[in-house]
């Protein structure tokens, strides 16, 4: 584990809670590979024909995610009525994704067909049971602990699940929910806290562990999304996943996205953050009559290349390693185009955003570079950590600040040692907040100690990386 700041807090109640720079992920959905394939396009590395999952394993990605369908028979009217994003086809992807060395994580779109900010419509199984939340719970229930079940009794036990895709406007509509904006919290809560006891169950049951996800569209939505959550009892998650896009969410730029991620970490602390899906595009250029879902690129990484796709990717993990964010996600980089149809049209919606040259050659250097970047670990961003209502934050500049609520404890002494025991500094303060400058000390563990006058000391381990 990189670890840049790791905090431990020691009550005499032995209370531990441990936070900091946790690993940082990146990842890629590669969805659409086996459908590539069959419909006749290949990889190459330098002219070799290449497994992708390779390919993309060798350039440093560590997680793949892959989407699954309950039951999408529109496939049925495309091409040789090949189904894709269905449990067969997901386990052929999780069994490529194993064997080249990468973790997966499941994204359960619960729908029959995309889930999206626009579209979260009920599978036509459960469309009997949709005005009722109790059996759709159930159902919901049943499903998600099945699945997972299924998976593992065949060695393909994902290691994250995401509980819906982009589920802004709530889960498992009816068709007249569907088309318009309705967000019932109740409902929405009583589903979401089916679907996460679910998982629990499955962990339970085989004494193992899941990472479990909610994920929301756009940097603007999210934060009184996840907010709601929590005001309705909905906190027992591991990973809030954002989609964020210029295409779709500008004008907010890394920036912006930076400041959402640092708030959600201060709000929602027992939370990590993933920016769960991104692409850009290499060029303006397209191959074939379906048209391209990524257009458009931001006025500092112009014009489109496989130099600015790099660049693009580099600058939002930056960010996200800078504001104590957990990964990345890049959707669809290996969507070649070929002679099979979507929907919408013959060919990728999505060949000018991939990571690869309209014959399937690798860009390089391209976007596939970007796990390789040197990046500064060292999170600057607030991240607060919970414990006797008290936090203590890393703050740009080498800073240590502590803070604390209530003016009874208005002054404290605090005293500072390295991890031989040897004082490093002292210090009382006044009023809610302290900080402490830690730029002058040696990498290392050290130990926080703070008493309220007349009061019981308080002890916090932290491992410093300047």
């Amino acid at each position: 584990m990189a670890l840049r700041l790791v905090l431990v807090f020691l009550s005499l109640l032995s209370i531990t809670t441990l936070i900091g720079q946790e690993d940082f992920y990146f990842g890629v959905d590669l969805s659409y590979v086996n459908e590539v394939e069959d419909c006749g396009q290949s990889y190459a590395v330098a002219g070799t024909p290449r497994d992708p999952y390779a390919i993309f394993a060798e350039a440093g990605m560590d997680m793949v995610r892959l989407r699954l369908w309950h039951t999408p028979s529109w496939y049925d009217t495309l091409n040789a009525g090949q189904r894709y994003g269905d449990l067969a086809d997901v386990q052929r992807s999780i069994r490529r994704a194993k064997e080249a060395g990468m973790k997966v994580l499941l994204d359960f779109h619960l729908s029959d067909t995309w889930a999206d900010p626009g579209s979260q419509l009920v599978p036509a199984a459960w469309l009997p049971v949709v005005e009722d939340v109790e059996l759709l719970a159930d159902s919901l229930h049943h499903y998600v602990y099945g699945t997972l079940s299924r998976l593992r009794s065949v060695g393909l036990q994902p290691d994250w699940v995401q509980l819906g895709n982009e589920t802004n406007k709530g889960i498992l509509l009816s068709p007249e929910d569907n088309d318009t904006w309705t967000l019932d919290w109740s409902r929405n809560a009583q589903l979401f806290r089916a679907a996460i006891q679910a998982v629990a169950d499955f962990e339970s049951q085989w004494q193992t562990e899941v990472g479990t996800i909610l994920h929301f569209a756009g940097p603007a939505e999210v934060e009184w999304l996840v907010a709601g959550f929590a005001e309705n009892g909905i906190v027992d998650y591991d990973f809030i996943g954002i989609s964020y896009y210029w295409t779709w969410h500008q004008p907010d730029g890394p920036r912006e996205l930076g400041q959402v991620v640092r708030r959600l970490r201060q709000a929602h602390p027992a939370q990590r953050v993933l920016l769960l899906e991104t692409a850009y595009p290499w060029t303006a250029a397209w191959q074939d009559e379906a048209n391209n879902i990524i257009q458009g690129t931001h006025p500092d990484f112009t014009p489109a290349s496989p130099e600015t796709q790099r660049d693009w990717l580099i600058e939002l993990s930056q960010m996200l390693l800078r504001e104590g964010g957990s990964g990345l996600f890049y959707w669809e980089p290996a969507w070649l185009s070929t002679d099979c149809r979507t929907p919408w049209g013959r060919g990728s919606h999505f060949e000018n955003a991939t990571f690869f040259d309209f014959s399937g050659e690798l860009l390089q250097p391209g976007g596939i570079d970007w796990p390789r970047y040197d990046y500064d670990r060292t999170p600057t961003g607030t991240v607060a950590v919970e414990g006797a209502g008290e936090g203590i934050h890393w703050l740009e500049g080498n800073q240590l600040q502590l803070r604390w609520p209530g003016a009874e404890v208005a002054h404290r002494e605090l005293a500072l040692y390295d991890a031989y025991g040897r004082l490093c500094g002292e210090w009382r303060s006044e009023g809610g907040t302290s900080s402490f400058s830690l730029a002058h000390l040696p990498a290392g563990l050290y130990h926080l100690r703070m008493r309220n006058l007349g009061g019981m000391p308080q002890r916090r381990t932290f491992f410093y990386q300047p």
